[in-house]
């Protein structure tokens, strides 16, 4: 395996993912609730292990559909940001017992695993991200496009999965109601800022 296009794919991936958005915001979340953090964290890195793959093995079959996707998933993702940024200041709201309110906000392993797909499916820029910039980079490595989509790969579990379950370790914080509002808050802002910039074209 050529290392450097590993490294580089890697390296590539972390800082993509790192940036605050409704994918990461919502795994933060279930992992201080404790609630569905292996099929949460294994369904985002499973997606995004997905389009990795596709941006590097098709991306300029995908490159040429994108411009007739994107007005279409901007509109729909916006939306549906929208909508879970007003459930997360409802929620902060009504945080009074804190952690209560998180597992039973959290639902269901069926309602989870259905707006965890929503998050990272129906968000435009997953697919730039992943589809789009990691699969133009793979090209810069010909013949080591696989090596580079492994690094990006890697990069996808390890972060989600170390989100999710170091998120457990902020839990003594969020037992103060308080912290817990804050916290919800911070992720309506998140979500209504990330639906206004695909409403902006941003």
């Amino acid at each position: 395996m050529d290392m450097t296009a590993y490294g580089t794919g890697l390296t590539t991936a972390l800082t993509l993912i790192l940036a605050i958005g409704a994918q990461n915001a919502f795994v933060l979340r279930q992992g201080i609730a404790r609630a569905h953090v292996l099929p949460v964290c294994l369904t985002c890195a499973l997606s995004d292990a997905i389009l990795i793959t596709l941006g590097v093995t098709s991306f300029a079959r995908v490159a040429a559909l994108l411009p007739m996707l994107d007005p279409v998933l901007r509109l729909f993702g916006a939306g549906f940001l929208a909508w879970y940024g007003a459930k997360s200041f409802l929620r902060a709201l009504k945080a009074d017992d804190a952690l209560q309110l998180a597992a039973t906000g959290a639902g269901t392993l069926s309602q989870a695993l259905v707006t965890c797909l929503l998050l990272t499916w129906a968000n435009p820029h997953v697919y730039l991200d992943t589809v789009v910039l990691i699969g133009s980079l793979s090209t810069r490595f010909p013949g080591s496009e696989a090596a580079f989509g492994a690094g990006a790969v890697t990069a996808s579990f390890g972060f989600f999965f170390a989100l999710g379950y170091g998120a457990r370790l902020l839990r003594p914080i969020f037992e103060r109601p308080g912290a817990w509002r804050a916290l919800e808050a911070a992720i309506g802002v998140t979500m209504w800022a990330i639906a206004a910039s695909l409403l902006l074209g941003g």
